[in-house]
């Protein structure tokens, strides 16, 4: 989907030439197939080819992959996030904007 994303479309041989260790091309072509099918993503006949297409805005994919992120490897804990993060030094200004962030978040009463 981050290739589709970045790229705004691209063919199933575009995608898995994007990738750092493509699986084959039939198993590229079976997700694209699948992520068609749960409505993420479109294709258009362009030539010969198809050209898959995101049909999820670039937002509401981060979204949806943070929240999975989150419940899969965090227990859903956003402070779980947060220490990971933090164990990966981050520079100042980094953890300056960060508690910005949460100030804001405070006022805002969430």
């Amino acid at each position: 989907m981050d290739i589709l994303i970045a790229r705004g479309k691209a063919s199933a041989a575009e995608v898995r030439s994007a990738m750092a260790d493509p699986p084959s091309y039939s198993a590229v072509r079976a997700t694209l197939r699948v992520m068609e099918e749960k409505a993420h993503i479109r294709h258009e006949q362009q030539g010969p080819a198809y050209v898959y297409l995101p049909k999820i805005a670039p937002e509401r994919a981060k979204r949806s992959a943070l929240r999975h992120l989150l419940n899969t490897f965090f227990h859903g804990s956003p402070e779980q996030v947060m220490a990971a993060l933090l164990d990966g030094k981050p520079s100042a200004e980094e953890i300056d904007r960060i508690a910005d962030m949460i100030d804001q978040a405070r006022k805002q009463g969430r």
